[in-house]
């Protein structure tokens, strides 16, 4: 590269190393001292406590919530008693049976009082230790079936456990049957080396899991004492319903404070039993909320966590804020729609103040590069900074909504998602007929619910009736009823095919109850070669691989519908597209808000699940509930998107904000997606591509197969469409790409075929610093500043021909990160 161009890339630094990401400091506001509440309010968790054994108990605490939303342990401060200390007993801060009935346990502390009631049955009675009940939540407490010790596919050390305790049946066999006396001795249970590995007493791989002395070793050591016996088949205990993790929410003061918390499970006969003992917890940010083995919550740096906590099949999440000490605050109003109170809500929550607004010109940019996935003209950028109108922005929303690139961008997004392109299996003109099917359902504005059910109920040729290519792309039963799952509800069940998903609640029921809906499909030759003929041939199932017998279709996370006589797909969509629905508008919706903040409310959005929770729950349910009001038109809940204050903030944080990226206090710098990314630079170089089965000048987001791509696509992290994951579209920055920019041609060479510096010059008459300005609007829609303006003036040679030099300009503009990148 010529030396010219050296200086060009040293000049553009101020714009190359993107002075908008650079921080903005803003000192924090103060806020009026803490003032002790009146009448504290405290709070007692759990708010009901059954005792349904001598063997049961239930541990509580206690929560007090300062006036300035900070909570605190305060189990310790709180003055404890119990209405009638006949009927429990309170030793420390758990509560064990006595005798039937009913009494409260009453926590006093600084003149407020709060009652718990306490329902006890069966103080006398002692149930046998059940293998499912009791044994089973102590294997995988103590970490024996996971997939790195006893739980992977071939066992660990000669001995396999099902993962996490999906088969209990196949468990208690391999424990008691598989290897003879060698695992349990019931004539001297003490040396049974099931138990004897456990606690170190021999030799074993996963070390000690526990003593002598915990409530584990007295539980299995019952158990072989009793004969290690096996749950009836006609007398199973019941099953988990749900778990519940309390306190709800924390917000913690100060690094190094702690939080206790309990877990609570309800039984399907009405018990509860407190398995703070036995579930497993975890954090997805334990670098602010540290949970020990015990439930106790440790804060560490500002931020925000999940603590879950899992058992059985469930897996349940509780909000974690942590703050600083003495954080001083004081915050703003929240105004705006739903979508700015919302926000501001939870950035009040953490203590957070919002960037301020983006200029006229990022807001321009920005937007028309979101929603048309093209960059404004230097005409519209005139009439946009020019127009004094106060709701321009809201105008020049509904312009862009109307235009058909809109269409053609979320046309291409849910190709990319059906995996539409052709293959040995799928012609070019099936692939090119279902992508022009899903471009003319977006052009036409139908509801996403309706698109969605045509194409899962479709019938018919995959020329005539296009949709139906949705059956051909992928023929396997149990990957299209996976596909299904994450493309229209954001559920991965992949981990349910072969074991209960470890971190969600969905299990080998569910998995091949929801795959069963797709168990009907027929597939036949047409007359065409290239055609097939999807239909519904009326039979057909789905077995179980542990008991090899046919599961009924049954709805996620719900019933099993009658679906006798039906096309089960029309069932399927039936559920799928109601507005009841749990899953499809939410999931639909974040996937929308995803595409406008750069980062979705639960990340990635095809992942929704119980251990990946929103990080904005409130807005996550909202948008969902508002996309049903609008009957799924895409074009309502895009406009109430980008008219609101947190689309519209700047992309400079502050002092509050700087370490936060999941909840719009700023704005997410975005590199523009591959296809957008060319079609850009397409435009300002007018210099147009060509793409198999379109017209020259056709942009590169029009492309129907997604087997047509060429190096920059690949290279910008265009999807190879091979799965329905959203990550295949990639827009993390490499260095192929800035070597691509720099060395390849498809800047220069576009450059030089557009010939639209020496046009500006020859035929419009334009200075050297006219010039200069146009590459700037044309590019990054914006004026160069007067320093960028005066050293690449300078720069130019005194005498010649400049048309070269600022070619070069033009180049370094384009390699860019300010170009590359949706700001």
């Amino acid at each position: 590269m010529c030396a010219i161009l050296e200086r060009y890339l040293l000049i553009f630094g101020f714009a190359l190393s993107f002075s908008a990401i650079a921080l903005a400091k803003a000192p924090e506001s103060t806020s009026p001292p803490k003032n002790a509440p009146h009448q504290p309010d405290i709070a007692v968790y759990p708010t009901e406590i059954k005792l349904g054994s001598s063997r049961d108990f239930q541990s509580f605490v206690a929560v007090l919530r300062r006036d300035d939303g900070i909570t605190e342990d305060a189990s310790e401060r709180v003055d404890w008693s119990i209405a009638d200390p006949s009927k429990v007993k309170r030793d420390g801060f758990s509560l064990f049976p006595l005798a039937d009935g009913k009494t409260e346990l009453v926590a006093n502390y600084a003149g407020s009082e709060v009652r718990i009631p306490i329902t006890v049955s069966g103080a006398t009675v002692r149930p046998e230790i059940s293998f499912t009940k009791d044994v089973m939540p102590v294997l995988t407490r103590s970490g024996c079936n996971t997939g790195s010790c006893h739980g992977a596919a071939r066992g660990k050390d000669g001995f396999r456990l099902s993962l996490f305790g999906f088969d209990p049946a196949g468990d208690y066999f391999r424990v008691t049957r598989e290897v003879g006396v060698r695992r349990i001795n019931l004539a001297v249970p003490e040396e049974s080396l099931f138990l004897k590995k456990a606690i170190g007493a021999v030799p074993h791989t996963g070390g000690k899991l526990f003593d002598t002395d915990s409530d584990y070793y007295a539980t299995i050591l019952e158990w072989l004492q009793k004969g290690a016996k096996e749950d009836p088949a006609d007398a199973m205990p019941p099953a988990v319903e749900s778990v519940s993790i309390l306190p709800p929410q924390a917000v913690i003061e100060g690094e190094g404070s702690q939080q206790r918390f309990v877990a609570v499970a309800r039984y399907a006969d009405g018990t509860t039993r407190d398995v703070t003992r036995l579930a497993a917890f975890s954090s997805n940010n334990s670098g602010t909320a540290q949970i020990d083995d015990v439930g106790v919550v440790t804060a560490g740096r500002r931020g925000e966590a999940f603590v879950m906590a899992r058992f059985d099949t469930h897996t349940v999440g509780s909000q974690v804020l942590a703050l600083p000490t003495d954080l001083q605050y004081t915050p703003p109003p929240i105004e705006g729609d739903y979508i700015d109170r919302l926000v501001g809500k939870k950035l009040q929550q953490l203590r957070m103040l919002a960037s301020g607004r983006c200029s006229d010109e990022e807001f321009l940019r920005r937007v028309t590069v979101d929603i048309t996935g093209l960059l404004p003209s230097e005409q519209e950028y005139a009439q946009f900074v020019a127009d004094p109108a106060p709701n321009k922005r809201a105008e020049w929303v509904d312009r862009l909504l109307e235009r058909k690139e809109f269409s053609e961008i979320w046309a291409m997004k849910f190709a990319q998602l059906l995996m539409i392109k052709s293959s040995n299996q799928v012609s070019y003109k099936s692939a090119f007929l279902y992508a022009n099917w899903l471009t003319d359902k977006f052009a036409r504005n139908v509801p996403i619910d309706q698109m969605v059910r045509e194409l899962l109920t479709s019938t018919g040729g995959t020329f005539t009736s296009p949709a139906t290519n949705f059956y051909e792309i992928e023929r396997d039963t149990l990957k299209t009823a996976e596909n299904v799952a994450q493309v229209f509800m954001g559920i991965r069940t992949q981990c349910a095919q072969c074991h209960n998903h470890p971190f969600d609640r969905w299990t080998q029921n569910d998995y091949y109850g929801f795959a069963s809906f797709f168990s009907q499909i027929g597939r036949k030759q047409a007359e065409d070669y290239r055609e097939r003929i999807v239909y519904n041939r009326f039979g057909g199932e789905v077995n179980h691989p542990l008991s090899g017998k046919p599961i009924p279709p049954k709805f996620l996370g719900g019933e099993a519908p009658e679906t006798r006589g039906k096309d089960r797909r029309e069932v399927l969509a039936d559920w799928l597209t109601n507005p009841e629905n749990p899953f499809f508008a939410k999931s639909i919706a974040n996937r929308i808000w995803a595409h406008f903040m750069g980062v979705g409310l639960v990340d990635q959005v095809d992942d929704i699940r119980i251990s990946n929770p929103p990080s904005n729950p409130e807005l996550f349910d909202t948008l969902g509930e508002k996309l049903v009001e609008y009957q799924f038109d895409l074009r309502s809940l895009v406009r109430d998107i980008c008219n609101s204050d947190a689309y519209q903030r700047s992309s400079i944080p502050n002092d509050t904000n700087a370490h936060d990226s999941r909840n719009y206090a700023y704005a997410v710098v975005r590199r523009i997606a591959a296809e957008s990314m060319l079609d850009c630079i397409c435009q300002v170089t007018e210099a147009p591509d060509k793409f198999r089965g379109l017209p020259i000048g056709a942009s590169a987001v029009q492309i129907a197969d997604g087997a047509t791509s060429n190096y920059f696509l690949d290279t910008f992290g265009r999807s190879p469409r091979a799965t329905v994951c959203e990550c295949e579209a990639s827009t993390s920055p490499s260095l192929s790409q800035a070597l691509h920019l720099l060395n390849g041609n498809s800047v220069s060479n576009k450059i030089q075929q557009g010939k639209v510096v020496q046009r500006w010059m020859k035929e419009e008459g334009l200075s050297n610093d006219q010039v200069i300005e146009r590459i700037f609007v044309r590019c990054l829609t914006r004026q160069p500043t007067s320093e960028e303006r005066e050293q690449l003036l300078a720069e130019l040679p005194a005498e010649g021909d400049p048309a070269t030099a600022l070619m070069d300009v033009f180049w370094a503009v384009l390699n860019s990160r300010e170009f590359a990148f949706n700001h």
